[in-house]
């Protein structure tokens, strides 16, 4: 597994955590843009397989360490047997749980190892704790969350009551610019707070991070989750001669069918 080794050991809460970041990223990829070759890799004939997440944000399926004890702590072992046997959302979300468990797992190990203190174990926690889980990116539960905690009382604040007029789309289909601050003329600081801390919790379906305005978004129209045009490979001119824009994972599941 790449970065587990000698040649890279995290020693400071900030260190650690950028590890922990980009095995994240990578992992987050393996279950959403690059599903399709991630499920293709998890072909149930094959021998024990473990989903890894590197340091550089690139992800592996291979065998587990052959050292006894591992230099890290191992991911689960076995996720390809389950792949045949079960719906795939499920399966994906089982494997989402288990990298959770491995990440927290590994950037625990190195605060362990050296000998964080309590101030430094918990500014770590604070900064993992302030990203949503892969399970949470995998499944659309924080974008769940977020919906059912908005106040009904305004439609400029109620995400679920219109796309367009949450993210003040430049198109008029659901392939838009990114969620923008909506602009009140009355120019009350409360509703722009509110609008803020609303998108501010809307999460890239692909790389899990938050909302920023001044990037380029699409949104699936079979999933219904937002992505970074950058990352889905999707430009805002070629966004504007899209009629119906399916992400990655609901392209390949239809390909598959």
């Amino acid at each position: 597994m790449e970065g587990g080794g000698a040649a890279y050991n995290p020693r400071t809460p900030e260190e650690v955590f950028r590890d922990f970041r980009g095995r994240r990223a990578g992992i987050v990829k393996a279950l959403t843009t690059d599903m399709e070759k991630f499920y293709e890799l998890c072909d149930p004939e094959k021998e024990n397989l473990c989903l890894y997440g590197n340091p550089n944000e690139t992800w592996e399926v291979a065998l587990p360490a052959e050292e006894v004890p591992p230099e890290l702590p191992e991911p689960a072992l076995g996720i390809n047997f389950a792949r045949d046997g079960m719906d795939e959302k499920d399966w994906l979300s089982l494997v989402a749980v288990h990298s959770d468990s491995w990440l927290l797992a590994v950037a625990f190990y190195f605060g362990a190892r050296f000998g964080f203190d309590k101030e430094s174990r918990k500014r770590l926690f604070t900064m993992i704790n302030n990203l949503p889980t892969i399970y949470e990116v995998v499944t659309g539960t924080v974008k769940k969350q977020s919906k059912e905690k908005t106040p009904n009382s305004s439609s400029k604040s109620n995400k679920s009551s219109s796309k367009v007029t949450c993210f003040q789309s430049q198109l008029q289909t659901e392939v838009s610019r990114a969620p923008q601050k909506d602009f009140d003329e009355s120019g009350e600081d409360d509703d722009e707070e509110e609008d803020e801390d609303e998108h501010g919790n809307t999460l890239c379906g692909a790389c899990g991070d938050n909302y920023a305005s001044d990037e380029f978004w699409i949104c699936c129209d079979v999933c219904e989750r937002w992505f970074h045009g950058k990352c889905v490979k999707i430009t805002p001119a070629r966004a504007e001669h899209i009629k119906q824009y399916k992400c990655p994972a609901c392209s390949n599941k239809r390909a598959r069918a």
